[in-house]
């Protein structure tokens, strides 16, 4: 069946939609009624591991370039700026959606 975002009365679609968004690589949908505020927040939040992981990739990164190091590893995987970056940016999704949320 497919899902339209004007059908406020299934939830499991919209549920489905997000889902599906987040495995596409999107993180946020566009929302049409401020019943979808919830699940949509609750779905594209960062986990707790991810938010650490972030928060340790941001600290590493930061000594690394305290030495003078370009790159650093993290977890045995390389990372440089655009992972920080990316890191920055889950961490202020997180504080968003927690702020917003409450």
């Amino acid at each position: 069946m497919l899902f339209r975002s004007t059908d406020l009365n299934n939830a499991d679609g919209f549920e489905a939609v997000c889902e599906q968004a987040i495995a596409l690589g999107f993180d946020g949908k566009s929302l049409v009624h401020p019943s979808q505020v919830e699940p949509c927040n609750r779905l594209f939040s960062p986990t707790a591991q991810v938010v650490a992981e972030a928060r340790d990739m941001i600290a590493a990164w930061e000594a690394a370039q305290a030495r003078g190091d370009g790159v650093v590893v993290v977890n045995g995987k390389m990372v440089e700026e655009l992972h920080v970056e990316e890191a920055r940016r889950t961490l202020e999704t997180n504080r968003l959606i927690t702020e917003l949320s409450t």
